[in-house]
């Protein structure tokens, strides 16, 4: 795309955005516009509510489309409660809302909107402008992965929302009543809280009524919710004035004291921060400072400089609230989003640093998987090769990675590869460059707080690599009482050595070599390490990587006891290339035993045969399924496969090859024209439950549902 053609694109995106949040027009018809019937089974979608009547009569939890909307992963306790100093809040409003993260169980866009910078945040508000904005379960999932909280939004603008109002406030009774109806919804599809914005000019007399709706919504969150927030938006003031203060005063602070902080309004000056934090006394931190990244009238401009705003706000300790950081998707920054993505949360990374560690409890696992990609494996099988995306898919993301930090010039980076098959999900990352002779490379994968007990840890992960590149994991701990440590994980420490990395332990992996130990059908190998650290923490953990087999003058080099002598002249890069698929960190006790198939519940629901007019053969049908009493486990995803049989006259099965049709994170999947070849007689389901760990029960001790085709 030219200059120009960019420049117009991005005037066009700033321009269908008005002033304030509460002013972008509605977008274009949706999946639950008329004449969508929700009670009707249909392929399961994300959808907001957008009258008071359907809020009040608790229509939603009628829904076909209900169950499969509740998250799975719960937020982590240690999340529970907000940290004591100043924190980001991030609010996602992108193209209306409900885009690609409408679709539950996953849709065919490989390049579908994601965030995966969590270490980054501490509460994440998915907007929209519909009365009840209710987060897709996939944000939910992702977010408490990663301890930040999850909230939903209320927000009343233009003319409608003045109906709204006067029936929302009619009584007191009215406004509890509304409040408790929105803490319902976000205890049961388990988020933690909303954002309330009432963008209407109100008549004085029903401003008490609104106090009690805020105070009464978050007094009932609280108690349903434990760590559970409220956050109030600059707009509507104590005299029910629209007027946006941009600052926490006497206007909005009534408000601000009913419930658990304030948004203000982006469009401040270089003072209102300090007066609102003066204002706040010690809930200062509660103050989030609106910055709106497309740059509208906001401190700084946004866009490529929010991290101007961030800076002052850092100096002035509080809070700050990102609106819209979907700018550098809906604007199409160059080079590509993932280049554009990892460098503009780079600036906020500069700006105020890290507010997420992890690991921080056992079992770790990540597979680096965005939730997007154009195949898709599972324990390094590759079991699609279809496009999509899911962000429930995400496991722990490794933002961390930059640019190497060995002592000699490389060009090695590593970054998450989509192209080539991957160990689970859709990616992997991958160091690829050349590489000096004698030098290696490092770069920084995770930022812990991991506490290690007497008990041994089991560290594994996946390796691919040429043939000529050697892999390592680099750890570093610390004990209030040795110090620091440090220790690095390869099969040959010699290269690195020589290259001058330093550490002060060694071990080396047991590695599995045979496909038929990773079920892998790429050349990815199994690399295992048990140590115990007894009372040290584990902070950072790095990839490593040097060349096995310098070149000749590099062994030549190796001779000399003076390394420093050598020169650009008489050394030379050769290439490297490696890729890391999962890592798993565990106590060395198992951590998951899977129940057997009998224990397990299975049925088939609203199963519908269909037969179109050439002779095709298809199938709708919800596969729901359970523990049976007594079996106190539960599981956060299930890989659901189908087995299309022909079944002969003596009985023999042919065609017993599963296919992967997809995953859930409920106890729940819908297949939607589920294709029935000519000659399959029986359709067999397989449900595969995953532990938090990363594994999986084998397929054939997994539970089934068999159905008979028929017409």
């Amino acid at each position: 795309m030219s200059s120009f053609l960019r420049c117009v694109k991005t005037v066009v995106s700033f321009l269908r955005r008005l002033v304030h949040c509460g002013g972008d027009r509605k977008p274009d018809p949706r999946p639950w516009d008329p004449p969508f019937d929700p009670s009707q089974p249909s392929i399961p979608i994300s959808y907001p509510i957008t009258t008071l009547e359907a809020l009040a009569s608790r229509s939603y939890f009628r829904s076909f489309h209900y169950p499969f909307n509740r998250s799975s992963v719960p937020l982590p306790p240690s999340a529970a409660a907000l940290p004591p100093r100043r924190r980001i809040l991030v609010c996602h409003d992108m193209k209306g809302g409900y885009t690609d993260d409408l679709w539950v169980q996953g849709g065919g866009n490989p390049d579908a909107y994601a965030i995966w910078h969590w270490h980054l945040m501490d509460v994440f508000v998915y907007f929209s402008h519909y009365l009840v904005t209710l987060p897709p379960p996939c944000w939910t999932n992702a977010a408490h992965t990663h301890g930040v909280k999850v909230l939903g939004t209320f927000l009343t603008e233009w003319d409608e929302g003045r109906v709204i109002c006067d029936t929302l406030l009619l009584s007191k009774e009215s406004a509890q009543m509304y409040a408790e109806r929105l803490t319902e919804l976000a205890t049961a599809l388990g988020f933690d809280g909303w954002l309330v914005n009432i963008e209407v000019k109100l008549d004085k007399r029903q401003i008490d009524n609104l106090k009690e709706f805020v105070g009464h919504l978050s007094r009932s969150m609280h108690a349903s919710v434990p760590g559970s927030l409220v956050i109030w938006y600059d707009a509507v003031t104590i005299d029910g004035k629209l007027d946006w203060q941009n600052q926490l005063n006497m206007q909005n602070k009534p408000f601000f004291d009913l419930c658990d902080g304030i948004f203000v309004n982006y469009t401040w000056k270089d003072e209102d921060p300090t007066s609102s934090a003066s204002i706040a006394g010690e809930r200062r931190f509660d103050v989030y400072m609106g910055i709106d990244v497309f740059g509208r009238n906001t401190f700084g401009g946004g866009q490529w400089h929010t991290n101007v705003a961030l800076d002052v706000l850092k100096k002035d300790d509080v809070s700050a609230a990102i609106f819209a950081p979907g700018w550098v998707y809906e604007t199409e920054q160059e080079p590509d989003f993932q280049t554009a993505q990892n460098r503009w949360w780079g600036l906020v990374d500069q700006s105020w640093g890290i507010l997420q560690n992890y690991p921080r409890v056992l079992p770790f696992y990540s597979s680096f998987d965005q939730g997007h990609g154009y195949h898709c494996s599972i324990e390094g099988l590759q079991v699609a090769n279809d496009p999509w995306n899911n962000i429930s898919s995400q496991g722990f993301q490794q933002p961390l990675l930059n640019s190497p930090n060995g002592p000699s010039s490389t060009t090695v980076e590593a970054c998450i590869n989509f192209k080539d098959a991957s160990y689970c999900g859709g990616g992997s990352i991958t160091a690829r460059g050349n590489l000096e002779n004698n030098s290696f490379f490092s770069t920084k994968l995770f930022h812990g707080q991991l506490q290690l007990e007497d008990q041994p840890v089991n560290i594994s992960y996946s390796v691919r690599s040429d043939e000529n590149s050697l892999f390592g994991l680099y750890l570093e701990l610390w004990s209030e009482i040795s110090g620091q440590t440090s220790i690095l994980i390869t099969a040959d420490t010699q290269p690195f050595t020589v290259a001058g990395l330093e550490y002060n332990r060694t071990i080396k992996p047991q590695i599995k070599d045979t496909k038929a130990d990773v079920l892998a059908d790429a050349a990815w190998f199994i690399h295992e390490v048990t140590l115990t650290m007894s009372g040290y923490t584990l902070g950072g953990i790095y990839i490593v990587g040097a060349l096995k087999n310098p070149g000749p003058t590099n062994i030549e080099m190796e001779k000399s006891p003076i390394r420093e002598n050598a020169t650009s002249e008489n050394s030379g890069f050769l290439p490297y290339r490696a890729s890391l698929g999962h890592i798993r960190i565990l106590t060395s006790e198992p951590i998951v035993e899977f129940p057997p198939a009998k224990s397990w519940v299975i049925q088939g629901h609203d199963i519908s045969w269909i037969l179109d007019s050439d002779g095709n053969r298809s199938l709708n049908l919800k596969v729901a399924w359970k523990l049976k009493e007594g079996y106190a486990m539960s599981f956060t995803r299930y890989n659901v496969y189908v087995e299309r049989l022909m079944i002969h006259t003596d009985g023999n099965i042919s065609d017993r090859v599963p296919s992967y049709v997809g995953f859930a994170r409920v106890e729940a999947f819908f297949l939607s024209k589920l294709g029935i070849p000519t000659g399959v007689t029986a359709l067999r389901f397989i449900v595969q439950a995953c532990g938090v760990d990363g594994s999986c029960q084998q397929l054939d001790e997994s539970p089934t549902l068999e159905l008979a085709v028929q017409g």
